[in-house]
């Protein structure tokens, strides 16, 4: 299903560039006024970052898991969240920056379950949702294409640490949770376009963000959670960028 959202929003990208690419290009004939004409040349500039994200749990089950009776499907579920954030970009080359872009996530993932056995609701389907305000700090390196008149493409490559300030890793009350870890940390990679208008550039931006450390804080006694070995994070964001 994260394939299937990924190729949808890919594909809407590459429409959008292409419309983009004929409304922003100079047309023979025509006088194409140049907005932000100097801005190339600026060593740094800053913005703040607006979107929206696609989020999921990728698991391992642990070697136990078929001896154990109470649960008999554990499935990670797509959920939505937004982000908020701030950028710093510095000017490396003609091609290339360097971009600082903390941002605070509110997500949400969920796990689908079908127990064995009815549960204290007598019922044999749950899901159980992990809430997240995670502290986002990446770092990234940007190629950019050249300007044609007020647009721009640009890819991004960089690397993200992530601090959950919601973990339930060390939760007393436990019994009914998945315990995850606070920290993480990952690689991003991306693509976006820059508009450039009169007194700002707006961007749009896609980037996959993955985490490579095991989060899952395991304990053998808790049924929703002994079953899994691992748990890496996954996510799809979509941001707008507001450039000066």
């Amino acid at each position: 299903m994260l394939f299937i959202h990924r190729s949808k929003v890919l594909l809407t990208f590459f429409l959008l560039s292409v419309v983009s690419n004929n409304t922003f290009a100079q047309t023979p004939g025509s006088t194409l006024e140049i907005n932000l004409a100097d801005h190339d040349e600026k060593p740094y500039y800053f913005g703040i970052s607006i979107g929206g994200n696609l989020s999921r749990f990728h698991t391992q089950f642990h070697p136990r898991f078929l001896a154990y009776d109470s649960v008999l499907v554990a499935e990670p579920t797509n959920s939505g969240g937004i982000s908020l954030g701030l950028s710093a970009t510095a000017r490396i080359s003609d091609r290339f920056q360097a971009r600082f872009n903390p941002q605070l996530f509110f997500m949400e993932r969920n796990i689908y379950y079908k127990l064995a056995h009815p549960d204290g609701n007598n019922e044999t389907e749950v899901i159980k949702k992990v809430e997240s305000v995670t502290m986002s700090f990446p770092i990234q390196l940007k190629f950019q294409s050249d300007r044609i008149g007020n647009f721009r493409v640009y890819t991004l490559a960089g690397f993200k640490a992530d601090i959950d300030m919601a973990s339930n890793a060390r939760a007393k009350r436990a019994e009914e949770l998945v315990k995850i870890e606070k920290n993480d940390y990952g690689p991003e990679f991306g693509m976006g376009f820059n508009f450039f208008f009169p007194s700002f550039i707006f961007s749009p931006e896609i980037k996959i963000s993955n985490g490579m450390r095991n989060i899952h804080a395991r304990d053998e006694n808790l049924r929703f959670s002994n079953i899994f070995d691992k748990i890496q994070s996954r996510m799809i964001v979509f941001t707008i960028h507001l450039e000066g």
